[in-house]
């Protein structure tokens, strides 16, 4: 797959894992249908399953060698980034803040080095943006970062088409931080990135693979919930009066408004008197089998029929309130790009990052969503489905 023998580019152990997976489960499809639909095919039926076996535990052995062998000294990529700017910061943190990366950061260059940006960790700046090519020899670099505020009659084109032709790569921050952080950097945005960047194709095939999907784990988590469910709707009835389910306006895809299903986890007409508000950590119109409920994330179950009516899908962006979303469309740069995959019950934001009340947390999750838009693949929703399963099992972040 993609990225698995590129020195140059590090991945964590959990995508190489993924990435493992993909490649085989593709390759065992293959061989299993290869096996059987042409029987004369030197594969024994017997022998493949243990065949498969072996091969998927000596992969796991040498990919945790190589993980450990691209972490050493030896293998690190050692970077240094054009520009101060605060997209070139935030990089640097991320880079400074987790060492298992596989990166080595070297420092900045920028033509106001004299005076480093407070807060800048550390406030190393290599040199100006002329003595660019001289610092790549001196320090060895293997990557530059291009993160310049304002790059009209500053970026040095001809320095860099010379440094990309000595082998050292060059890349845009936008880019880099969305491989690093696994979320896309709103601040200094271009629309121009949006279109002409790998990804943002969702083809017909995976939504057709998706919705089948879909459905196969809707009714086999229906089957074996039912009784669960039932449960539930027996002790919500009995701890406080109202219905058991709970409908509530959420905006989906192509901004089409659904009423979304959950088990009412508070007070009936809770917000007669506060209207649409956020749920607080210790809200008091939660009762206590909601409490419950929200921490286990059963109260979320009634959704999966909104999964079989095709409002809904398993994975995606979570659905938010129209309310909340003509306040966020009015403030927050490129939100309506979340509406045009279908929501989902679980997502990349909810398994990354923790319940968000403001508009701050509305900005984390959606370079977060736009992320998952941006990458959309069966794999990375196998990984999100773990993800969130681990989270349940653990009752972390709930309200």
């Amino acid at each position: 797959m993609k990225d698995l023998y590129s020195l140059k580019t590090s991945l964590s152990a959990g995508n190489m894992c993924m990435k493992r997976l993909e490649a085989m489960g593709l390759a065992a499809g293959m061989l299993t249908a290869g096996a059987y639909l042409v029987p004369r095919s030197l594969i024994e039926h017997q022998v493949l399953p243990i065949s498969l076996t072996l091969i998927f535990v000596f992969l796991a052995i040498w990919r945790l060698f190589y993980y450990k062998l691209q972490k050493t000294a030896h293998f690190k990529s050692r970077i240094v980034i054009l520009g101060t700017s605060e997209e070139a910061r935030k990089i640097a943190e991320h880079l400074q803040g987790y060492h298992s990366l596989g990166y080595e950061f070297k420092g900045f260059i920028d033509d106001v080095y004299d005076k480093p940006p407070l807060g800048m960790l550390p406030p190393h700046i290599l040199g100006y943006c002329a003595q660019l090519q001289e610092i790549v020899e001196r320090e060895h670099i293997d990557k530059i970062v291009v993160a310049l505020a304002d790059r009209r009659g500053k970026l040095p084109i001809e320095t860099l088409l010379a440094c990309k032709l000595h082998g050292v790569e060059v890349e845009e921050g936008t880019t880099f931080y969305e491989q690093v952080c696994r979320k896309i950097m709103l601040e200094n945005l271009r629309p121009s990135w949006l279109v002409f960047s790998q990804g943002f194709t969702i083809a017909p095939p995976l939504c057709i693979l998706k919705r089948l999907v879909d459905l196969f784990l809707t009714v086999l988590v229906l089957l074996l919930t039912a009784p669960l469910m039932l449960i539930v709707a027996i002790l919500i009835k009995l701890d406080s009066a109202g219905p058991v389910l709970y409908r509530q306006e959420r905006v989906g895809r192509y901004g089409k408004v659904f009423a979304v299903l959950k088990f009412r986890s508070m007070y009936h007409e809770a917000e007669a008197f506060t209207g649409p508000i956020f749920a607080d950590k210790h809200d008091n119109r939660i009762t206590r089998v909601g409490r419950v409920l929200r921490t286990m994330r059963v109260d979320e179950l009634p959704q999966l029929f909104n999964v079989l009516r095709g409002e809904m899908s398993f994975v995606g962006p979570r659905p938010e309130r129209p309310f909340f979303v003509e306040q966020f469309a009015k403030n927050i740069p490129y939100y309506t790009q979340r509406h045009s995959v279908r929501p989902g019950i679980t997502g990349w934001a909810q398994v990354c990052y923790p319940y968000g009340a403001t508009a701050e947390d509305a900005v984390e999750k959606l370079c977060l969503d736009l992320y998952y838009i941006k990458n959309m693949s069966l794999g990375l929703d196998l990984r999100i489905i773990t993800k969130t399963l681990q989270i349940v099992v653990c009752g972390k972040g709930a309200r």
